[in-house]
């Protein structure tokens, strides 16, 4: 797990539980600014070893968006399973134990919530692999064409093309307008050849471009302006969102293998902005109705007297 322990990493509020709340909670210049410094003051994922390890914890921890399960990664590095006091009473039967240590993430309804290991709770007897509750189940053709009819309404368009194996797809800008406000319309290309899972790893590479900002800003979609990278950063960045939006919708992939590679040829991550590929995943996962999010109960509701100072 995590080099020079992450046991005793102070825990930063910056973790969104859903994407679309992200900016509203937070600006996002403050919210870059706690991520780096967290991840400065514990020297956390500064070699592409322990970068790889929180990438396939992400991806497993399907339950929370992507910025949450790197926010327990740091709290709790050997964490398996995580879920609310809600959701362990009411899908599993269980309850946290006396004396529980609670995680800490970021509740829309907030401005924290809490959750608790698996190793913390009691009660009923757990699936024999409790991260397969979270699993979607295969992907089909009716399933891709589900989650493309998301995308126009958001000036993104997917096309299928017809390929060899080696051509998985593309993506580009079709129309560009900079004022009032920067933003875009934008084409997918698919190989129609290859099977659904992997023209949905496409789909969330190619998108990890777009909310990576590789293409340029976009107001509408709140994509920074991030153009001036190198190939090696952009391609590792957009296969790291396809991993994690892959492997936490149940596919397994070739971007394991990719990401593996780059370790072996790297000593250290460098200039990869883990800010960026975190928040592009969830955006991503977002924008193809993918996430499932953790359950908290009722949203708590505000008194009077509080309403009455709003």
């Amino acid at each position: 797990m995590p080099e020079n322990g992450a046991n005793g990493v102070a825990v930063a509020e910056v973790v969104c539980v859903n994407v679309s709340h992200q900016i509203s909670l937070f600006e996002e210049a403050e919210a870059r600014s706690l991520i780096d410094q967290l991840l400065d003051d514990s020297k956390l994922y500064t070699s592409t070893k322990s970068y790889l390890e929180l990438l396939e914890f992400t991806a497993k921890l399907k339950s929370f968006a992507p910025f949450n399960a790197m926010l327990l990664h740091m709290q709790k590095p050997g964490l398996s399973f995580a879920a609310s006091a809600f959701d362990w009473k009411v899908r599993f039967g269980r309850f946290p134990k006396d004396g529980a240590r609670p995680l800490m993430i970021l509740w829309p309804f907030g401005p924290i919530a809490f959750v608790y290991d698996v190793i913390d709770t009691e009660g009923k007897e757990l699936p024999q692999d409790v991260s397969a509750f979270w699993a979607r189940g295969n992907i089909t053709a009716f399933t891709i064409a589900d989650l493309v009819r998301r995308l126009p309404k958001r000036n993104i368009n997917v096309e299928t093309f017809d390929g060899g194996d080696n051509s998985a797809g593309s993506i580009r800008t079709l129309s560009r307008i900079e004022k009032p406000k920067p933003r875009g319309t934008y084409k997918v290309m698919v190989n129609r050849n290859h099977l659904p899972p992997t023209q949905l790893v496409t789909l969330a590479h190619e998108l990890g471009h777009l909310f990576l900002g590789h293409l340029g800003p976009d107001g509408d979609l709140k994509i920074p302006d991030r153009r001036r990278l190198s190939h090696d950063q952009v391609e590792l960045e957009a296969e790291s969102v396809a991993y994690l939006v892959a492997f936490r919708t149940g596919i397994e992939s070739k971007s394991q293998t990719y990401l593996s590679s780059y370790v072996k040829n790297h000593e250290a991550v460098g200039a990869l902005d883990l800010y960026s590929v975190m928040r592009a995943a969830g955006q991503v996962e977002t924008i193809l109705g993918l996430h499932r999010g953790s359950s908290f109960g009722p949203k708590p509701k505000r008194s009077q007297e509080s309403s009455e100072n709003a």
